[in-house]
């Protein structure tokens, strides 16, 4: 399979049809290998419009559904950024490729040591993955100008909008265990300003501010 055709169709024909538009989330789409974020027998089917199992009930999420998300934190190249949920990897490995740093934060060890393996290989060197649970946040490394929470949450928590710089953006998908709205948040003086961007539908996140086991 030629990857790199695929990649660019991904882009083509998923993307910039639905309104995916900033030049640098399109061009970072268009890098980095999804392919290699999940198991050998899905690659063929790794830029389908589709999430794809990878493993402990996990998914990677659809591409739109990455580019959506990471067009919404509006990154300029010198951001911090923390995501929660790792997962495979691959948002991971797009946040990395537009901002200065990114810290992740995954709950199950096994997917973060595969993530973190493919993210090597890659050659990234501004990403850390640390497993913990990612409801708290990175509390040492805050404040973030930008926060990405890749699982569904009842609420937005408040453990991670202190964790947010003045002016920076939090996209969360907020709602029940089967069912969510997409949810940019930027945080403001006067408090918190939040835009729903798409329904959606995503694993739930895992902690003590988000659901029980």
């Amino acid at each position: 399979m030629n990857f790199d055709a695929a990649r660019n169709r991904m882009v083509d024909e998923q993307l910039i049809p639905r309104g995916i538009n900033e030049p640098r989330v399109l061009s970072a789409m268009r890098k980095v290998p999804r392919h290699l974020f999940v198991e050998e027998a899905l690659q063929d089917r790794a830029y389908g419009d589709y999430a794809l199992p990878i493993g402990e009930k996990q998914t990677i999420s659809q591409p739109y559904m990455v580019a959506l998300m990471t067009e919404a934190l509006e990154l300029s190249g010198s951001e911090i950024v923390l995501e929660i949920g790792t997962g495979s990897g691959y948002q991971a490995a797009i946040l990395a490729e537009l901002s200065r740093q990114v810290y992740s934060i995954e709950r199950i060890a096994s997917l973060a040591l595969r993530a973190r393996k493919v993210i090597e290989v890659l050659g990234y060197k501004n990403v850390d993955i640390k497993i913990y649970d990612g409801t708290l946040g990175w509390e040492e490394k805050a404040p973030f100008d930008g926060i990405i929470v890749t699982a569904s949450a009842p609420d937005i928590p408040k453990s991670l909008t202190d964790q947010l710089k003045l002016g920076g953006r939090l996209v969360i998908p907020v709602g029940t265990r089967h069912f969510q709205t997409l949810i940019k948040v930027v945080k403001k003086k006067d408090g918190l300003v939040k835009m729903p961007l798409t329904e959606c539908v995503f694993v739930p996140l895992i902690g003590a501010y988000g659901w029980g086991e």
